[in-house]
């Protein structure tokens, strides 16, 4: 009763999250749906010979008890109304349904069945037309004047012919906009929140800068996470450079405030951005970055609690070389969490994948060019999960056509004036791409915060555009090849190369969406404990869809120990025999397929034990032993069929589950 009642409660709260929202307010706006644009496209006239409305059955009432669940309401209405052109719609709720009829308006027909005394309400059926949320910032559009990018900010939009690499958020907009449940943590050089375009988007993070030689705030670990400025001079190991204010630039590619008027978009619009500041002068130390990380997916206490655990890491940073024990249990930690690691793959000229974006679990991002060939400075190989836009220039001089505009500051060395990076002052890098992919993870998990890491990254994977194969500006570029000794500038993207494809936002967010509709795929057993032998009937009754679809399909599969037992009959039924032969473990898989051709799979683990052996007592020498007493060779037998079931039971030396 416990598993089934566990079951129950996670199909009830799957059914709040879809009439609630992910963020788990009321519908209208806070789960981050797209708000209605300023001037609402004019609504189509009415055709007046194709009636459709919308009608719920009072409660209690006659017509209600008739139904019993199945609506199908054009007969009846139709009769009262004398309305001989009814015809049955949708099932949209146990007393609700969709209806058509000709020879009068959707307003007219609503009227006079809402006139009805066993009609609740009923509604026209409105057309609605798509309307992507298209963001004021004026930085966001196109054909810009002055030193801004003339292509504004060209990796957000639709791609085409000269956007490839354009990841499309409108399109994810239009499903959601972020909610303000979800963090996505930048680990970097801090930010500074006095950016127009970052108020009221931070939440309070930490610095974890511990050595002071490269704190460049004059002090060690504290609550400020603000920027201070990472310059250097001569003396200091990385030599001299300017204030670089790179977790700014991140922070705004991520979380930018968007449709305020001024500057810019952010990809992830409505979702949080939690500093965590782990790089000063020169960079960061792993230890102090692995604590950060700890800390932002919320594992960590030290040195204070975090009180907005991130849902996403962005780490745009790294070095050289394979990815570390450290990094690599720090992951996993974050993993079974539920926290997403986004990682830059490194910009060394095509060589391999940094540390820790070449560790297990993360999403390693590659950098495209505009025409969505690798841009010269990414690194690449097996280990990148996707790639996104990183900004380039297609001159050589006068200003930079395709960098990614971003928020920053024109100071030198402190803080100065808040600006956005333009095209003399631009932001190019892998460091810039995988901003633009934690951002739309972050609208991912605003449609569906149950995804996991796992889920995350195979969504991403799974709704990439192929990379192109032509347009590269670079004469004789080839496909990239695995990285080697020598550096590889522009060349075509492969998916052992660059990940699985471009980044499409648009179709990242409907993956998580359709993940959240997905019906689920419950797996019920005749009996928990086979014995070799017996044959026992699995079940899929359990199974649901969302509301206003049906089972289209299911298919059972046999994934581990075939040779211990067999599916008997037929797989695409809601049940099938399990037929046992020999003790172990099998595997079991259901996958569930409902009418939108949306589907699920769930595996269920069963356990075989082994047949009894059955001992039969042997005849006493001349037909003796009466009175119940036991022979010599029967007490013999009996002690050999102890030794054997010994042997066989679950735990004996040796045995071990495989």
């Amino acid at each position: 009763m416990v598993f089934r009642s566990i079951r129950w409660l996670g199909l009830l709260l799957a059914a709040l999250v879809l009439a609630w929202g992910p963020g788990g307010s009321a519908p209208a706006q806070a789960a981050g749906g797209p708000r209605q644009a300023a001037a609402a496209p004019r609504a189509p006239a009415e055709d007046p010979d194709d009636a459709r409305v919308i009608v719920k059955v009072r409660s209690g009432s006659a017509m209600a008890l008739e139904v019993a669940g199945r609506p199908r309401l054009a007969g009846r209405l139709g009769r009262q109304l004398a309305l001989a052109s009814m015809q049955d719609g949708h099932v949209l709720g146990r007393r609700t349904q969709s209806l058509r009829a000709r020879g009068l308006s959707s307003s007219q027909l609503a009227a006079r069945l809402a006139a009805l005394p066993d009609v609740e309400w009923a509604v026209p059926a409105r057309r609605k037309t798509f309307t992507a949320v298209v963001p004021n910032d004026p930085f966001y559009a196109d054909h810009l004047t002055g030193i801004t990018p003339v292509v504004g900010q060209w990796y957000l939009r639709a791609p085409d012919a000269t956007r490839m690499s354009a990841i499309d958020a409108e399109a994810a907009w239009a499903i959601t906009t972020g909610s303000g449940a979800i963090t996505v943590a930048t680990l970097d050089t801090g930010v500074i929140g006095s950016h127009p375009d970052l108020a009221g988007k931070l939440h309070p993070g930490y610095d974890f800068v511990s050595r002071s030689s490269s704190s460049a705030d004059g002090n060690g670990r504290d609550a400020d996470a603000s920027d201070p400025g990472d310059w250097s001079t001569t003396a200091d190991s990385c030599g001299a450079a300017d204030s670089s204010w790179h977790g700014t630039q991140v922070a705004g590619l991520i979380g930018a405030a968007t449709d305020n008027g001024i500057g810019m978009a952010g990809v992830g619009r409505n979702v949080m951005v939690l500093p965590v500041r782990v790089l000063g002068k020169c960079g960061g130390f792993d230890d102090d970055i692995i604590a950060a990380m700890r800390w932002a997916g919320g594992l960590g206490s030290s040195p204070v609690a975090n009180a907005h655990p991130a849902r996403v890491l962005n780490l745009s940073l790294g070095s050289s070389g394979s990815c570390s024990a450290a990094y690599r249990d720090a992951i996993a930690e974050l993993s079974a969490a539920g926290v997403s690691v986004v990682v830059a793959a490194g910009n060394d000229t095509g060589h391999a994948v940094n540390e820790p974006a070449n560790c297990p679990g993360v999403i390693a991002v590659a950098g495209l060019r505009h025409a969505g060939t690798k841009v010269g400075y990414s690194n690449i190989g097996p280990e990148v999960a996707i790639a996104a836009p990183a900004g380039n220039c297609v001159n050589d001089t006068g200003p930079c056509l395709y960098p990614l505009l971003t928020t920053t500051n024109a100071g030198k060395t402190t803080p100065g004036a808040n600006i956005y990076s333009d095209s003399f002052q631009t932001s190019l890098g892998t460091s810039f791409a995988a901003p633009i992919v934690a951002g739309t993870v972050g609208l991912m998990l605003s449609v569906d915060p149950r995804m996991a890491p796992a889920e995350v990254k195979a969504a991403l994977q799974r709704s990439a555009r192929p990379f192109p194969t032509s347009g590269a500006q670079e004469a004789g570029a080839t496909a990239c090849h695995p990285p080697g000794a020598a550096e590889q500038n522009e060349c075509y993207c492969t998916t052992s190369t660059c990940g699985a494809g471009m980044l499409d936002a648009g179709g990242a967010v409907a993956a998580a969406r359709d993940a959240l509709l997905a019906p689920t795929a419950a797996i019920a057993l005749s009996s928990g404990s086979p014995v070799a032998g017996d044959s026992i009937t699995l079940s899929a009754g359990g199974s649901t869809v969302s509301e206003g679809r049906t089972i289209a399909g299911y298919q059972w599969t046999l994934t581990r120990g075939a040779d211990l037992a067999a599916l008997v009959g037929a797989t695409d039924g809601a049940s099938v025999t399990l037929a046992t032969r020999a003790a172990g473990e099998v595997v079991v898989q259901l996958t569930v397929t409902d009418s939108t051709n949306a589907s699920r799979s769930s595996s269920q683990s069963i356990t075989i034990a082994a047949a009894p052996v059955v001992v039969s007592a042997p005849a006493e020498p001349g037909g003796g032993g009466g009175g119940g007493a036991l022979g010599w060779g029967w007490i013999a037998g009996l002690a050999a069929a102890v030794r054997v079931l010994a042997r066989s039971a679950p735990g004996a030396a040796g045995a071990g589950r495989r």
